[in-house]
């Protein structure tokens, strides 16, 4: 019988990279700097800090694999800073995290992304993460290399030294790693750089990749998102085994104790549930450590059988519309924007809040190609494997036609639009450990599906305006062309003299300009219509933000943008740093 060995979660991970984003040289690079630009934001926002990130990307020289450059990732942000003695634990262990199980709507949440990196950059090119931290207490930076003892699962710091910087505290984090660099596309490093200034309207970015100039991309906003307390899972959420391995975390509290604080909705009320749907009363004041499979199966299936209230909503964040509508601007020029945020529901027990904007940005994209699709999960931007996500299949199943837009079948529509929908939860089903894309349940879809088509009925209306005025220049235009041509015409055949002429020429105007008052009329009735409606709409939002949380059926405001000129439209500056 040969014999069984036991290895640890980083020997694991890796020989399994590819399973947390590091399944190419492309999604290599990508990854290193998102798990980076992750843990900064957290932190900031954790400590009230608005955070200013810098990145630069660069190829230093060729990879040791086939086909791969050597590629430096540096982030450097002005978040808390981390402890010299939390260096190792931060960037070289697996699982090693406070977000870890807390049910927050943080971006990081298993302590496994940035571990990751540093066992590519050391799989790739021998050396790890390369570190400088700074806290506010820390008179100077600590700057080391740290790597990760791959057999058990502990970080090492190597070359520790105390260094000058001009920082009163942050993080700056270097990676040379095997990878190959692309810019634009799904999986390219702007669109990531331009979703993240999206949803995080707070966000100061300064960047630089390959030889191009430094990027300047300045917040819209001075107000840091207040991250919202953890909450506790539902107890419908929970299979058997997972229930049993959750009560292993409280020790030896009583099963009614363990019921009652490692859960949200489980009152005294709701244990006498559990026992009519038959809880034996005396299991509920046994200790768990005593209680074996077949008794927690029996208190599993009362809990399970007995209805509960659903999870509250308070846990999670939205951007909000106004902020999400100015930052959607430091995109790029667009002359049509439409934000949706619908309010917190409840989808497979767990609270969840989803939020849409759609632009149409000049210069950006031709009408017969996909809209371009920006999806987010709590704030992250998803750039990989983007046809089985709950957000895409949402998007897909609303007819766009309705709303002016081409669109094939079973796919996303055409035209030069961005359409960005976020989707923040402190408990967000993923379909791999890399968090590349959202679990469909069916629950989620529609609910992702009604924020869409509130975003929709604007963008509709909007794409009929446009219509009116177009058919109305037309007309203009046609008066303008064909009148004195046909004026002339008359006044040769019938030999008249110039006055004829000339009151000709006015009766003409006169005759056509009937038909485009008509439509003028048409126009201004469009725009009375589509100002009640919005004064209505408004009207409804202000009722339903008075009262108190509710269904889930409720819907958000939608903000428009007015059309605007080239002339100006917010840009990004680029210039040297």
């Amino acid at each position: 019988m040969s014999k069984i060995t036991k290895s640890s979660t980083a020997e694991y991970f890796a020989k399994n990279l590819q399973q947390v984003g590091f399944s190419s040289p492309l999604k290599a690079v990508l990854t290193t700097l998102k798990e980076a630009v992750d843990n900064s934001l957290d932190a900031c926002e954790q400590n009230g800090i608005l955070p200013e990130l810098s990145v630069e990307i660069k190829k230093v020289g060729n990879g040791s694999s086939r086909n791969t450059d050597l590629i430096q990732i540096v982030v450097e942000d002005n978040g808390p800073g981390i402890e010299p003695d939390d260096l190792a634990k931060v960037f070289g262990e697996y699982l090693a995290s406070s977000k870890f199980g807390r049910g927050q709507c943080s971006r990081g949440q298993q302590g496994i992304g940035i571990s990751a990196a540093t066992t590519w950059a050391q799989l790739t090119n021998a050396k790890g993460a390369f570190v400088t931290t700074k806290t506010k207490k820390m008179r100077k930076a600590i700057h080391g290399q740290v790597d990760v003892d791959i057999k058990s699962n502990v970080g090492v710091l190597r070359n520790k030294e105390t260094i000058d910087w001009n920082k009163d505290h942050g993080v700056k984090v270097s990676f040379k790693i095997d990878g190959r660099i692309q810019l634009n596309g799904d999986g390219g490093l702007i669109t990531y750089l331009e979703g993240t200034v999206l949803v995080n309207p707070h966000l100061t970015l300064h960047y630089k990749l390959m030889d191009a100039d430094w990027v300047h991309v300045e917040r819209v906003t001075d107000t840091v998102p207040s991250v919202p307390e953890a909450t506790l899972p539902h107890p419908h959420t929970f299979k058997l085994g997972e229930f049993i391995t959750h009560a292993t975390l409280f020790g030896k509290i009583s099963l009614r104790k363990f019921l009652k604080t490692g859960f949200s909705r489980v009152s005294e009320q709701a244990i006498s549930q559990f026992i009519e749907k038959g809880l034996p009363k005396n299991l509920l004041e046994k200790p768990i450590t005593t209680l074996g499979d077949a008794d927690f199966k029996k208190a599993f299936q009362a809990v399970q059988d007995s209805p509960l209230m659903a999870p509250s909503t308070k846990s999670v964040l939205t951007v909000g519309e106004e902020s999400l509508s100015k930052s959607i601007q430091r995109l790029g020029e667009i002359d049509f924007f439409s934000v949706a945020t619908r309010r917190p529901s409840i989808c497979d027990f767990k609270p969840v809040v989803v939020e849409v904007a759609l632009a149409r940005f000049m210069n950006r994209g031709e009408g017969d190609t996909p809209v371009q699709l920006l999806r987010f999960a709590n704030r992250v931007p998803l750039q990989f494997d983007k046809s089985g996500c709950a957000i895409t299949r949402a998007i897909e199943s609303v007819n766009w036609k309705t709303y002016g837009l081409q669109q094939p079948k079973n796919s996303l529509p055409l035209g030069p639009y961005v359409f960005a929908v976020s989707v923040v939860s402190p408990f967000i089903k993923f379909k791999n450990a890399s968090k590349e894309t959202i679990d469909a349940s069916d629950e989620l879809v529609d609910e992702i599906r009604r924020a869409l088509i509130q975003a929709g009925q604007r963008l509709s209306r909007h794409i009929k305006k446009e219509f009116k005025e177009a058919d109305l220049e037309r007309k203009l235009q046609h008066i303008e062309q064909f009148g004195p041509i046909l004026v002339e015409a008359l006044v040769r055949i019938t030999k008249s003299n110039d006055s004829r002429k000339k009151r000709a020429e006015e009766g003409l105007k006169k005759l056509l300009g009937r038909d485009s008052k008509d439509a003028e009329e048409e126009l201004k009735i469009a725009e009375s219509r589509l100002a009640e409606q919005k004064a209505k709409h408004a009207h409804i939002f202000g009722e339903e933000a008075a009262e108190s949380e509710g269904s889930s059926e409720d819907e958000g405001e939608v903000n428009e943008s007015p059309k605007k000129s080239k002339a100006n439209a917010p840009k990004k500056k680029a210039n040297k740093k």
